[in-house]
């Protein structure tokens, strides 16, 4: 095992003393090709140019002398200092930082990041970091080769953003570019980049900053479920808040999805999804019911994708979700979303035989069916006497052979 491990955060500013020092002494380097390049390392070690940080880690663990790491910008912030110090390698390490790349984008374009997420693009995570930056209004994408700038502009179609586009950061081929999504995929892009994606109102925590980083958790009224005085009055027919509470826990929205609401009615379970921290795209056929969703949303201070058209046919061309409430529509509506094969899909009958053939269809999709018969009742507490009575039968879906 290697005697000494330390890892180097690089942000292109001069090395320093501490850093100088671990690199003069070592007898192996990672690193990328510009860092194997800096004239600090020694002519005699060897060199590792990283690609799989594992099989490096490996390399490390056999070695026997002392091992530099070197890594662009913070090495403890969605870096490698992760995969080093994995149990399986059983390196202990000395950490050297530098400014992440995230904090350099946001210098570079003088704003301010305690209020922002912070997520990672590979291919296989691309469409989960499209999701946060759908549902949030400041968001810095890590990005990679093959998710990068061209491919997050063009997976926000419909949702208009602006893009920071940091590439090279510290080095002489630094380039700070400001454009909005829609244009992103008109260029080719030089890797390593940051995209910092902006799209609705920024800075609502106020002149002193808010207490937490990311989003506000206390933004917002408290609670869920919120009573139908907080989306104008009358929720519609067939939305109560109990049935709503019930469809909300069965589906679990979270940050990274993309929930559909079919059928979004007064808005209240699109809100309610997207103060979850999940993207939303809410449907409907009726116009007011579509600018009644949009007040709620602005009302309560969250970012939703409205979509006026009648389901199924408007939904061919939406983008994949995780999860779908169907409120409007039917079995027919129902087996179309079905077929998009979903984690979880909710939605309610009014009878019992409607129950039944939703719950066939969606078990004939291959998912594992649950109902329950909902039934409340409001009573008025001045003299205790029963104000309203809904029932519902509320059907969910699952995939088993997908994780939730």
């Amino acid at each position: 095992m290697a005697d000494r491990v330390t890892v180097i955060g690089w942000d292109g500013s001069p090395l320093t003393a501490a850093a100088r020092a671990a690199l003069g002494a070592a007898t192996l380097v990672a690193g990328a090709a510009h860092h194997l390049a800096l004239p600090e390392v020694p002519a005699g070690a060897e060199r590792i140019r990283l690609g799989s940080v594992a099989l490096a880690a490996r390399r490390i663990a056999a070695h026997r002398g002392t091992a530099v790491v070197l890594a662009d910008g913070d090495p403890g912030f969605f870096g490698v200092v992760r995969t080093l110090r994995a149990p399986e390698f059983g390196l202990e390490v000395e950490v050297v930082p530098a400014v992440s790349s995230v904090a350099a984008a946001f210098a570079r374009a003088g704003m301010p990041w305690d209020d922002a997420q912070v997520v990672v693009a590979h291919r296989r995570t691309l469409r989960r970091a499209v999701n946060v930056c759908r549902a949030h209004t400041k968001v810095a994408v890590l990005t990679s080769p093959g998710a990068g700038p061209a491919e997050l502009g063009l997976l926000l179609e419909g949702v208009h953003r602006t893009f920071v586009i940091c590439e090279e950061l510290g080095t002489g081929h630094e380039r700070v570019s400001v454009v909005t999504s829609e244009k992103a995929a008109d260029h080719t892009w030089r890797d390593p980049n940051v995209v910092i994606v902006l799209g609705g109102p920024v800075g609502t925590a106020g002149e002193t900053g808010g207490w937490i980083a990311g989003r506000d958790p206390s933004a917002g009224p408290r609670g869920w479920s919120l009573p139908a005085e907080a989306y104008g009055g009358d929720l519609g027919e067939g939305e109560t808040q109990l049935l709503r509470a019930s469809q909300l826990a069965r589906l679990g929205p979270r940050i990274g999805d993309l929930v559909w609401d079919i059928g979004c009615g007064s808005g209240a379970f699109a809100v309610e999804a997207a103060r979850a921290g999940a993207a939303v795209i809410a449907v409907d056929s009726d116009r007011a019911a579509c600018a009644r969703t949009d007040a709620a949303a602005r009302r309560l201070g969250v970012q939703l994708q409205i979509v006026h058209g009648t389901a199924p046919h408007v939904l061919e061309n939406l983008p994949e979700p995780d999860v779908v409430r169907v409120a409007g529509g039917g079995a027919a509506v129902v087996s179309a979303v079905a077929d998009r094969r979903p984690q979880r899909i909710v939605t309610h009958a009014a009878t019992r035989d409607a129950a039944e053939l939703v719950g066939r269809d969606l078990t004939e999709h291959g998912y594992g069916v649950e109902c329950a018969l909902l039934q409340s009742v409001e009573l008025d507490t001045r003299a205790w006497t029963e104000k309203e009575r809904s029932v519902a039968f509320l059907l969910s879906g699952v995939l088993p052979r997908r994780s939730a």
